[in-house]
């Protein structure tokens, strides 16, 4: 039965390679935009402007007057200032193009571009190498967004703004005003240490007829690479890079770009939320939970960019009044602490594959050793233990079975030496050595089936983490997330499971046994590329395994020398 392990072994080292794959299939690089391929009821190229809850008009993505009465004049009123507004919290640098009100630039302070710069990282930017900005306005009968002469220019009161140190909020106002009386004020409210920005329109109608209008808002995006991915030579993971959405019956939903064109998103949902999912961050716009939202999707005439968001039920603003409409926006690290209290499913964004129940348990221990150690690579090595000591019984039963299997292993040599011509009479004989030693040979096999799960899942929580971006350890390995560039930790990695596999018995087929010496070789390689937290883990593992599985096999065999 020494095969059913060896089977297991070499599956294990399948499961690693198909990870992979699967891993660059499901989350690989943005596909390049088709050529051939247009989506049905696109919008015209040039226009960013989103469908409106009513049906669109041929060949135009502005929506028709919600009623008969037609769209009030409006006449840009010539603003104090045309810069861009440039805002800094704690935690934001946040660019904002007046034209449109638009956000088209954030930094985060907080997490530089690469572990060795202080340059903060880029999450949204409108540059000849990207276009990543977040757009919002009013559309419909009245909205200034859906204007022939195009988006309104806003007045700001300066083009720069700080949050200062103890300043809890920060409204940044900016005003668009018609010769029609009508006023809107599009108004930021940033908070400190908050990633989420409320995104507020005040109508101010001192016209004759009522105002109508819709808000909008959405992201835009092009086909370019994903900024924040880990590049770790030929067997690098590439995670995932599209779109993502949340409804309250669906909490979170995948939509890959190469996706749009066929299977675009169209739901009229109560609250809802739209959003563009990427390695370790997440921009998205989560518009009132009490309105029914349209959330759409759809590509650039020239399919080049892909737009995702919301679309309001039409407001109305009687004559003489004034009126509200806000929606949230969020650009920063996939914290799921943050995130889940925004909008029902947001927070799994942070995606831990199909065994997330298990790395929601991983990660909450990590995070909880975390706090008391206060190092990630510290709190990986105690997971690690915390992990091992509650694998500790059916490790122990798998290490007694292997001690057991490692003590009969001449007698197993002799059986096949003896009737190695005679399958049946070997297997017989066999058999009858395990029953008169009380050996079960498939008893360490399961154990091992057992704990599979919980690497794969850990897999994912290593990967999928942000508060491991650049997080040091010791010496020379500077981000648990990136891989080991002296390649330390993978060659220890390989030392202790030939360690260990030198206190398993050795399989008497001399092709098994060949196999298996190649095990070491094969996870090395694996292992190379891979996180340096994920390698950290495989090393502690198996260094504890290799002093349980020791003392185990030396009590066995002081007891059979005694016997």
């Amino acid at each position: 039965m020494q095969w059913v392990r060896n089977l297991i072994l070499v599956g294990l080292a399948i499961v690693s390679y198909l990870l992979i794959l699967a891993w660059q299939k499901d989350y690989g690089a943005v596909p390049p935009a088709p050529t051939a391929a247009v989506a049905p009821a696109a919008v015209p190229a040039g226009s960013d402007l989103p469908g409106a809850p009513a049906a669109p008009v041929a060949n135009s993505d502005i929506p028709p007057a919600p009623s008969a009465a037609g769209p009030l004049p409006v006449t840009a009123v010539q603003p104090l200032s045309t810069g861009l507004v440039k805002v800094r919290t704690d935690v934001l640098d946040v660019t904002i193009d007046p034209q449109g009100g638009d956000i088209v630039n954030v930094a985060l302070p907080g997490y530089t571009r690469t572990v060795t710069s202080e340059e903060p990282f880029h999450l949204l930017e409108n540059s000849p190498q990207r276009v990543f900005v977040a757009q919002s306005g009013l559309i419909g009968a009245n909205g200034p967004d859906a204007r022939p002469e195009g988006r309104p220019l806003y007045q700001a009161q300066k083009n720069s703004w700080q949050l200062q140190p103890g300043q809890q909020e920060l409204k940044v106002d900016l005003k668009f005003a018609d010769a029609a009386g009508v006023e809107i004020h599009k108004i930021y409210t940033f908070s400190a240490g908050h990633y989420d920005v409320k995104v507020a329109y005040e109508v101010i109608n001192r016209s004759t007829q009522p105002w109508r209008g819709s808000l909008y808002g959405q992201l835009k995006r092009d086909n370019t690479e994903d900024p924040s991915k880990n590049h770790q030579g030929m067997m690098g993971m590439s995670t995932y890079l599209g779109a993502a959405w949340g409804t309250p019956d669906k909490t979170f939903n995948k939509l890959q770009f190469k996706n749009f064109v066929d299977e675009p998103l169209n739901q009229t949902v109560k609250g809802g939320w739209t959003a563009i999912v990427q390695h370790y961050f997440v921009t998205a716009w989560v518009p009132s939970a009490s309105t029914a939202n349209q959330l759409t999707s759809r590509q650039s005439a020239d399919q080049r960019f892909h737009f995702i968001g919301f679309t309001t039920p039409e407001f109305v603003v009687p004559a003489g009044q004034q009126q509200q409409v806000a929606a949230t926006f969020y650009a920063g690290p996939k914290v799921q602490d943050k995130l889940k209290h925004l909008a029902p499913g947001l927070e799994l964004t942070v995606d831990y594959g199909w065994l997330w129940f298990i790395g929601q348990i991983l990660f909450w221990l990590l995070k909880t050793i975390h706090a008391l150690v206060g190092n990630w690579g510290w709190a990986i090595i105690g997971l690690t233990v915390t992990v091992k000591a509650l694998f500790f019984p059916l490790s122990a039963k798998s290490y007694k079975s292997m001690a057991n299997m490692r003590r009969v292993t001449p007698e197993l040599q002799r059986i096949k030496e003896q009737f190695g011509a005679d399958r049946q009479k070997m297997s017989v004989e066999m058999m009858a050595l395990y029953k008169r030693e009380n050996i079960n040979p498939v008893a360490g096999c399961l154990p091992i089936l057992i704990q599979m799960p919980v690497f794969l899942a850990l897999y994912w929580v290593l990967m999928e983490s942000v508060e491991l971006r650049h997080a040091p350890w010791l010496l020379w390995i500077n981000d648990l997330a990136a891989m080991d560039p002296y390649f330390v930790l993978p060659l220890l990695m390989g030392a202790t499971m030939y360690g260990q596999q030198m206190l398993n018995p050795q399989p008497t087929d001399p092709m098994q046994a060949k196999v298996l010496r190649m095990m070491p070789i094969m996870f090395t390689v694996f292992m190379l590329w891979f996180p340096s937290g994920l390698v950290l883990y495989w090393v502690v593992n198996n260094t504890l395994s290799i002093i349980q599985q020791a003392i185990i096999t030396r009590q066995i065999e002081a007891a059979a020398k005694k016997a």
